[in-house]
């Protein structure tokens, strides 16, 4: 949200080519206590001095010679390729208002100034302008955030096919909440236990006993949703005969960031726990 201090500190430009008029709006912003005020009484300046500044608000005095004010608001549309050019017109010809917020202008003063009117005038304008500013840099905050969050992803995809490649048993994946949504492969062959039951200590405690310490670290990884390569886990049977499992996963999330679940492979490689590499975190 604005505030006091965002409006009052907003760039300004006054076009005029009267030194009088330039004059008392630099008093009147100086005054109400505006901070960054320029001025120029050549209207052939505002082209460059804008694309140079890009004012939150141009005063912009409709007749001048050489070039009027409905010429500098043509020119400056070029700068503004979005449409909004922040001008707020002064003249003393009332059949040149409708023109120029035609040509583009956002509001107008009158000649002879009210101050009254144009200080309010300018403040109104200003919180309008600053706020489409805000809004803009917002909008481009999210766009860069969805172009980061789509690089996670495809690095994401890219780690898991890697982790795909190294399995030949399962893959698996869960919800946000734990519970196992799909396995593709011979898991209720290779464990002898529902999905649902995978590496949890329900039905199958009664038939063997899962290693606790590296359960533990298998949980933490998920519970932090981290990424984990080649995580061990072991389990005892009823009749002393010892399985080693090794499992990859990695956390998923939707294009908003929000977390969604869990994916990953895993192989029974009970035959070369030998030679298999210490589990380690991805």
């Amino acid at each position: 949200m604005l505030n006091a201090a965002d409006i009052l500190d907003a760039n300004i430009l006054i076009v005029d080519d009267q030194e009088a008029n330039v004059q008392l709006l630099e008093e009147i912003l100086r005054e109400a206590g505006y901070r960054r005020i320029a001025s120029t009484m050549d209207p052939r300046a505002v082209f460059a001095l804008h694309r140079d500044n890009h004012y939150d608000l141009i005063l912009l005095d409709l007749q001048m010679p050489g070039m009027d004010g409905f010429e500098v608001m043509e020119d400056l549309k070029q700068v503004e390729t979005d449409g909004y050019v922040p001008i707020l017109v002064i003249t003393a010809q009332p059949d040149h208002k409708l023109r120029a917020l035609a040509s583009g202008a956002k509001d107008f003063v009158a000649k002879p100034f009210d101050l009254v009117e144009v200080k309010t005038r300018i403040h109104n304008m200003l919180e309008v302008r600053l706020l489409y500013k805000q809004l803009e840099n917002h909008n481009q905050v999210l766009e860069q955030t969805v172009l980061e969050r789509t690089a996670e992803l495809r690095e994401s995809e890219a780690r898991f096919r890697r982790l795909t490649e190294l399995a030949s048993d399962w893959y698996w994946e869960q919800d946000e909440n734990g519970n196992f949504t799909q396995v593709n492969g011979p898991v209720q062959e290779l464990l002898g236990t529902p999905v649902d039951t995978l590496l949890r200590e329900t039905e199958v405690a009664q038939v063997a006993r899962w290693n606790e310490a590296e359960r533990a670290a298998l949980e933490a990884n998920i519970a932090a949703r981290r990424p984990f390569l080649d995580m061990v886990c072991s389990r005892i049977h009823a009749d002393g005969t010892q399985q080693y499992f090794q499992v990859s996963g990695e956390p998923m999330f939707d294009t908003s960031g929000r977390f969604t679940g869990y994916r990953g492979v895993g192989k029974d490689v009970t035959e070369i726990m030998p030679n298999i590499p210490y589990p380690h975190a991805a």
